[in-house]
């Protein structure tokens, strides 16, 4: 079996809502960034933990996943996001700028039909704050057909804690063993 894409979300997954006050939690730092389409004099301020970077390599390092971004930040999360975090540049989902005003128009995630176009038959295993049931039950008839699938969904607030990574490396192990024992039995 191929590794499974792992597709890490940004805005609620890396980069946690800002409370009443406008702030991020405790445990991140401040930065001001200037994505594409924005000029110095106009930055966006993000928070961000720089726990996450480690925890993000050691899961990279493990080579059970293939990391992939998969955000409206494009191209922006390698080349601004990754290096504060010392993330290498990873590849993106080239997610179109659909002109919405909820991201759920069809009552599920938004990026959902183009994940599902761009993943083809690929493994996944999908981190973003934002699924709804549809897409959780996306998810199962996937790995009904054969798509391994799975989505972890971080509280917006909070972010990525520690224990999602976990949850990603147990999932691709249980993956990994129901794919032997369903070549065991091709065999």
């Amino acid at each position: 079996m191929r590794p499974p894409y792992l597709l890490l979300d940004v805005d609620g997954v890396f980069i946690p809502f800002p409370d009443a006050e406008g702030a991020g939690p405790e445990t991140h730092t401040r930065h001001d960034v200037v994505p594409t389409g924005r000029t110095a004099d106009n930055p966006v301020t993000i928070w961000l933990n720089p726990a996450h970077g480690p925890l993000l390599m050691h899961v990279i390092r493990t080579g059970l996943v293939i990391p992939v971004w998969c955000t409206s930040w494009r191209q922006d999360a390698t080349t601004l996001l990754g290096p504060l975090l010392g993330i290498p540049p990873l590849p993106h989902v080239d997610l179109p700028r659909p002109q919405i005003t909820t991201s759920h128009p069809n009552g599920y995630l938004w990026k959902r039909d183009h994940v599902d176009a761009w993943l083809g038959d690929a493994p996944a295993v999908w981190i973003d704050d934002d699924f709804t049931d549809l897409d959780h039950e996306w998810a199962r008839e996937r790995t009904a057909r054969g798509q391994e699938t799975a989505l972890v969904q971080p509280d917006p607030q909070v972010g990525l804690l520690a224990e999602h990574l976990v949850e990603v490396l147990a999932w691709v192990a249980r993956a990994d063993a129901l794919c032997v024992a369903c070549e065991a039995e091709a065999a």
